[in-house]
Order: C-alpha cells, then sequence, then structure tokens
C-alpha cells in the first residue's frame, strides 16, 4: 500500500538535490584551493563544468516543483535555498576567471587563508542542508549557522589587515588594484554562503 506521503509526491528528492547542490558549492571551493596551491593546475574549464552542474541542479529542483504536487519543504523556501547555493559557485567561478587572466601579477600573493575560511563556510553549509531531513534538531542547525557567521566575522579581520597592507604604499598600483577586486570576490563567496545558511535557518525555524 502507498502512503499519502508517497502519493502526493512528498519524498526526499528535494532534500537529496538541494545537498547535492550544496556539495556542488563545496566541490568548486576544492578545486579553487587546488589552482592557487603551487602545484595546481586546474584548469578554468572545470570551474565551468562546476557551475554548469550546479545549473542542472538548480533546472532540475525548478523542474521537479512544477510536477510535484506536495512537497516537504514550502515551495518558496525550496527554490530560495536553490537561488543562493547556486550563487556560491558562480562567486567562484568569477575569481577563477579573474584570477587567471590576472596570474602573472599575483606570484607573491597569497590567497590559502581566505580559501581555508571559504572551504569551511561551504562544509557548514552542507552540513546545514544535510540537518533539513529532521528539523526537530533545530539546536544543531542554530549550531552551525553560529560556526557560518563566526567564519564570516573571521573573513571580515582578515579583509582588514589585508586591506591595511594593499594602503601600505609598498605594492605596485596596478597589482592593489587587482588584488582588491579579488579579495572582494573571495569575500563575497563567504557572504554567499552566509546568505545560504539564512535561508537553511529561517526555513528549520518555520518547520521544526
Amino acid at each position: 500500500m502507498f502512503s499519502l506521503q508517497q502519493l502526493l509526491g512528498k519524498g526526499d528528492k528535494f532534500y537529496a538535490l538541494l545537498e547535492a547542490s550544496a556539495e556542488e558549492a563545496h566541490a568548486s571551493v576544492q578545486l579553487l584551493i587546488k589552482m592557487l596551491g603551487a602545484s595546481g593546475q586546474t584548469a578554468l574549464h572545470d570551474f565551468v563544468l562546476s557551475r554548469r552542474k550546479e545549473k542542472k541542479i538548480t533546472e532540475k529542483i525548478s523542474e521537479e516543483l512544477v510536477k510535484t504536487f506536495v512537497t516537504a519543504l514550502e515551495r518558496e523556501d525550496i527554490e530560495a535555498l536553490s537561488i543562493a547555493l547556486y550563487k556560491i559557485p558562480k562567486s567562484v567561478e568569477k575569481f577563477a576567471e579573474r584570477y587567471s587572466l590576472a596570474s602573472q601579477h599575483l606570484q607573491a600573493v597569497d590567497f590559502r587563508k581566505q580559501a581555508e575560511l571559504m572551504s569551511k563556510g561551504t562544509e557548514t553549509v552542507v552540513e546545514m542542508v544535510r540537518q533539513l531531513r529532521d528539523v526537530q534538531h533545530i539546536e544543531r542547525i542554530k549550531e552551525l549557522n553560529d560556526r557560518l557567521q563566526y567564519v564570516e566575522g573571521e573573513a571580515d579581520k582578515l579583509m582588514v589587515e589585508l586591506l591595511r597592507d594593499l594602503y601600505s604604499g609598498r605594492r605596485d598600483p596596478l597589482q592593489v588594484i587587482i588584488v582588491k577586486d579579488l579579495y572582494e570576490l573571495m569575500e563575497k563567496v563567504i557572504d554567499r554562503c552566509r546568505d545560504a545558511g539564512n535561508v537553511v535557518t529561517q526555513i528549520a525555524l518555520k518547520n521544526c
């Protein structure tokens, strides 16, 4: 006998799709870390592929929302989280494009600290999205969201330190412009993680 949940299409497919989307966002940051590594040979094409995978997942979510009569979470919430997750690899790809274009000016620039924070951010987002399967554990989601806010705070502090160095007058003016642009793009990735975490928290509070 089919349960009412199965009959109405209220299954786990949206949880699985959202989790896949979050995991792809995290994977894009791992590609970036590889690119920034001393021996990293990550091609720009890899970032394009990652973003396309994310886009396909986003499109699949939209298609399923049209076909599914009843959803476990509100449609607007699923769509909002899907969009928030898609913006993460999109921002990562933008950084990779500009980094690739200006690589000759960046030999002495170390982006590893920001990359580590980005990795922590996307890793936390993945865990938060997985927690949506059981929103009764709202305290765990709040704890993870607090972790995400901490990561963002650390990124803001690091940004101030980096800007202090850029404004010291020790660097070439062209390099200052390029590096500042890249710093801001990395900060945007972390901001995108924060946005996704906020959406997850709002969904959990609504459904707990």
